[in-house]
């Protein structure tokens, strides 16, 4: 990450719009025209650089944005989507056919991890979770039939790290393609920078930024890109996944911001983890040298941009912490609510929200616990007016003395 830096890669892009407009303007059309009818019948083939055939193929406004996100994580194209799981799902159908199999990440958002559990075997695609921090353990389930090694830069919702150059290695030495889902580390990490194949972003969350709309993106070679494309096989064009012109504006305009909204989500999760803990409050933060993967974690990032936005806290039980949210909610502190990347402080219990897909039994195996309380901190100015006023909370219930 030492010799790259993915905002001054968005900078460099400058677009213009139709009349000279300082936005790409919007293209506002389904279907485009052609001159000839060959033209048309080139584009079909994939042959007519710079046509356009229909929208759900590809768009003017979506190739901007499309660009602006390869130029972010360094790949050579992009291709977005309707939504995260509009990217995740193609993504994998694309590499994995009847009989294969994915070694996956077990700590992974809870829509991938049913997606992977429940919807892939009745394709004939089976998979088997991991702890990814444990390479030989890794390896281990490794089959002559796997096709996908799958994890997150930072896991969802215990904020494990994996190892991307290791297991880019790995992946490497077994023929499988390393899928990486950075929606938790946009610009402090650059997975393809250090070895994966494939890049997955939630443009709904830090991207976006704003909690208006919901948007993916896949990042890659110019061949599987076109692949996913394709009008005879490829699982975006087919599925349909199509993100709207109007909101691939929407996300390239807030993407300009990235940079400043993600120095100061780091910089508040940084402040309120450290004081959290020193409270005596379990609290797991990538940045927080008590961290299992602290140092791992410290040398993949750019540290311009710090550990990111995302820290957990166990209050102990499920009670405890629903009263906590509740309370912080009605002092205005932020919301009860999935998601993240907001610029106001989210919060939610994941064993019973985002990853209630897990069953019970396997969310309590990789240490999920009913007092776990993920946040997603905001953009608050004062950081150490929030903290006094999430201390006041948790003495009010007793979390704290």
């Amino acid at each position: 990450m030492k010799n790259f830096n993915p905002a001054d890669k968005i900078q460099d892009l400058q677009y213009f719009g139709e009349f000279g407009g300082v936005n790409p303007s919007i293209s506002d059309s389904s279907t485009y025209t052609f001159l000839s009818a060959k033209t048309m019948f080139d584009t079909f083939e994939g042959n007519a650089e710079g046509c356009y055939l229909y929208s759900r193929h590809s768009s003017p406004s979506n190739l901007y944005l499309g660009e602006a996100l390869a130029a972010m994580e360094g790949t050579e194209t992009a291709n977005v989507a309707a939504s995260g799981m509009g990217a995740i799902t193609p993504t994998l159908l694309q590499l994995c056919q009847n009989g294969e199999h994915i070694v996956s990440s077990r700590t992974i958002y809870g829509g991938t991890y049913a997606f992977l559990k429940n919807f892939g075997p009745r394709l004939g695609i089976k998979t088997t979770f991991v702890d990814i921090t444990k390479l030989d353990v890794v390896e281990a389930a490794i089959q002559p039939n796997t096709k996908v090694l799958y994890c997150e830069t930072v896991s969802n919702p215990l904020l494990e790290v994996a190892d991307i150059e290791s297991l880019a290695k790995l992946a490497k030495k077994h023929n499988l393609t390393l899928v990486v889902d950075n929606t938790f580390s946009p610009l402090s990490v650059a997975p393809a920078k250090l070895g994966a194949d494939v890049v997955i972003h939630s443009l709904t969350k830090y991207i976006n930024g704003s909690s208006d709309t919901v948007g993916g993106v896949v990042c890659g070679t110019h061949d599987f890109i076109n692949s996913l494309k394709n009008v005879n096989d490829g699982a975006s064009m087919l599925l349909g996944p199509t993100m709207d012109s109007l909101r691939s504006a929407s996300v390239l305009k807030n993407l300009r911001t990235l940079h400043i909204r993600m120095k100061q989500h780091s910089h508040n999760a940084l402040y309120l983890a450290e004081k959290f803990e020193k409270d005596g409050i379990k609290t797991v933060y990538p940045g927080l040298a008590s961290h299992p993967s602290h140092e791992l974690y410290k040398n993949m990032i750019n540290p311009e941009y710090g550990f990111g936005g995302m820290l957990t806290i166990d209050v102990g039980s499920l009670d405890k912490a629903n009263a906590l949210m509740e309370l912080m909610q009605n002092r205005n502190l932020g919301y009860l609510a999935v998601s993240l990347g907001f610029y106001k402080t989210l919060f939610s219990a994941p064993g019973t929200s985002t990853s209630s897909e897990i069953p019970l039994e396997e969310q309590a195996e990789m240490g999920l616990t009913d007092g776990l309380i993920r946040f997603s901190i905001g953009l608050d100015n004062d950081i150490e007016r929030t903290y006094q006023m999430m201390k006041d909370c948790m003495k009010e219930l007793s979390i704290l003395n």
